[in-house]
């Protein structure tokens, strides 16, 4: 956190919390919804300014499953399209966090009905972006063959027990278990769209 989102916080330590306004999407853009958005169950507006997205990156965190951005003294709760990281594919790391920060493990990897790619890194879940799905492609195996679309398809929807779907990372196959993409959520346990707490 920012020492001068600490100092603000101090200063003022009652502002109310804000919800609805801020978004992840799923392909790891910050986006603002206004009131227009919001009612309208828009995406919102795709925040583009670097030292803005830094800010954000810099002071994202959680309490309870839910997501937020500490906004100098407010807390700014983050609606969440799929996880609360998003990755992409990265050239040097492997991958990279839409946080900017890399993801040296990857302990553990599910797919979803929709070919929808989850990796668990500690207590970090994050969704590859779909952009970067032919690349991960490269990277899954049944056995020792790699995968192609046909054969994806398969296994997500008439799987044979035998066939074990693994992902190649840093010289290590990790086994790829299915998930109900409604399950994320509960599964992880985070909130995808936090709301005000009754009194």
């Amino acid at each position: 956190m920012d020492d001068i989102v600490k100092q603000a916080m101090a200063k003022w330590p009652n502002v109310p919390h804000c919800y609805g306004w801020l978004a992840l999407d799923a392909r790891g853009n910050w986006r603002m919804r206004d009131e227009r958005a919001q009612a309208l169950k828009l995406p919102g507006d795709k925040i583009v300014n670097p030292a803005l997205i830094g800010f954000i990156n810099r002071n994202y965190m959680h309490e309870q499953g839910r997501w937020y951005f500490q906004n100098g003294p407010q807390r700014v709760y983050v609606t969440l399209e799929v996880t609360p990281f998003v990755a992409h594919v990265d050239p040097v790391e492997g991958f990279v966090l839409h946080t900017r920060e890399p993801l040296t493990q990857v302990d553990a990897a599910w797919m979803t009905e929709t070919g929808q790619l989850l990796l668990q890194s500690g207590e970090k879940i994050a969704a590859v972006d779909d952009r970067d799905m032919a690349h991960c492609l490269q990277q899954l195996y049944v056995g020792d063959t790699q995968v192609g679309d046909e054969q994806l398809l398969t296994w997500l929807v008439q799987p044979h027990p035998s066939d074990i779907l693994t992902l190649a990372f840093k010289d290590k196959r990790i086994p790829v278990r299915r998930i109900a993409a409604s399950a994320i959520a509960k599964q992880f346990g985070f909130v995808p769209e936090p709301q005000p707490t009754a009194n």
